[in-house]
Formats: structure tokens, sequence, C-alpha cells
């Protein structure tokens, strides 16, 4: 994948060392708690709950912990989380959305905009950053193991829109509205995503100087290392040139 593509603002889950990757399975397991919650243990009957299911598979969740955390969701001491997202600017202008599942309003509210004015940003309203992303079925795909050409031609009669490929993942886009059946093609053909879901894509991204953009980086690790937040969009240029994540050194003070 390119490094200024707009696609390259959607973080792969896969390849994360062990600290991530109990935050990410924390994350997986609010979603599925949710997704029973609202509709129901059976993941035949419940779409939300299906994909769920599949995105932890992707991220390589133990089968028992699956069925355990359905299993709690249904019951009478189910975790009661409540859905809501914060739109705002970072540092250097960046435009940022932050998904949260909670179970404390409060504390979330305060935690978000902790973390916006200790980044030089400030928070929006609801709505106020609609027309800068558009919502997407966005899929993560193993890219092996399938002739590329043919699977391409099968998914895009299915409705996927766009392709981009690196080495290890090839990744798919389609309208929101044919999220489903582009996932069901895939089914159909035996490919099971590493994930899958609807994800809020960029319209146009923003570059800044390398500097700036490492602070970015700094801000946007930030509130995905919070528990609260489910998944954090934004639209910053993520040039080759920039380090990852865990490769950039926290200011000193």
């Amino acid at each position: 994948m390119s490094g200024h593509s707009k696609w390259s603002t959607i973080k792969r889950k896969k390849g994360a060392n062990d600290a991530k990757r109990g935050k990410i399975f924390t994350k997986i397991i609010k979603e599925i708690i949710i997704a029973a919650r609202e509709g129901g243990g059976d993941p035949e009957t419940n779409a939300r709950l299906r994909l769920a299911i599949q995105n932890a598979k992707g991220a390589n969740m133990p089968k028992d912990n699956i069925e355990r955390t359905i299993k709690k969701a249904v019951g009478s001491d189910a975790d009661n989380y409540m859905e809501i997202s914060f739109e705002g600017y970072g540092p250097g202008g960046i435009a940022v959305f932050a998904e949260c599942l909670t179970d404390n309003n409060n504390r979330t509210v305060a935690s978000v905009r902790s973390a916006f004015n200790k980044h030089g940003g400030k928070l929006g309203t609801n709505g106020s950053l609609s027309s800068l992303f558009d919502r997407k079925g966005v899929f993560l795909i193993r890219n092996e193991g399938f002739n590329r050409e043919e699977v391409e031609l099968e998914l895009i009669d299915a409705g996927a829109q766009d392709f981009e490929s690196d080495e290890d993942t090839l990744t798919v886009t389609c309208a929101m509205e044919d999220f489903g059946s582009v996932n069901r093609k895939l089914g159909e053909l035996g490919i099971e995503p590493e994930e899958a879901g609807l994800k809020r894509i960029p319209n146009n991204t923003r570059k800044l100087d390398l500097e700036s953009a490492k602070k970015v980086m700094r801000f946007i690790e930030g509130l995905e290392d919070d528990d609260d937040i489910q998944n954090v969009y934004h639209n910053l240029e993520i040039r080759d040139e920039l380090p990852k994540n865990s490769e950039i050194p926290s200011p000193t003070h």
C-alpha cells in the first residue's frame, strides 16, 4: 500500500505485540457484547455479531474467548455499553473522528477532551466533520492462496470499488450499501478477511511536515490506547518516511 494512499489511514490490527493485542481483544470483546445484546447470540440471524466474530477470528482470538463473551453478553450480568463518537481537530489542523463504546459516558468525555487539549486540538460538534469522511466498506485480506485478478473480478460484480495491495495485504473497498454483498461473495470464494467493517475514509488527506506529522501520530496513538475508544479515523497523509507509531519517540519534557 503506497505511503500517500488515503487507505493507509486505516490501521491494520494484525502483527501487534502482546500489549497491543490485549487492547485489540478488549475492543473486539466490547463489539461482540454490544452486537449480541442488541441482536441476540446467534450469528446466523445477527449480522453485526457475525461480523464481530469474523474480526475476532481475524485477530486470532481463541474460540473459547469468543464463545464465553457471547454467553456473557446474552446473560443478565452483561456489561452495558453505550456508543458515542467525537469529532474535532488535532495538531496541525488534522481532522480526527473517534468512535467509542463505553460503560461510563462521563469518564470517556473527560478522557477524550483531555487528550485533545493536551495535544493542542479542539473538539467539535457532532456532524462537524461529516463532509470530510465517507463511510465505506473495507476488507483487509491476506494476499495469498488465490488468483488476485479472478477474485477482483468476482468482487467487482458484488460491488467492490477499489483495490490496493502491498506484499502481505489486499485492501478492498466498497460503498457502504454494498458491504453485505461483498462480504457474502468473499465467503462464497472461501476467503476470510483478517478484518472487515464500515470505516470512515477521508475524502482528501492533508500533508504535514515530518515533525508535525509525528505529533499527530502520538496524539492518534494516545486515543487508540484508550480502552473506551474503538476506532480512530483521521485525514493525515501517511508517507513512507513517517515512522510507525511504535517507532515515534515521546517528546522529552
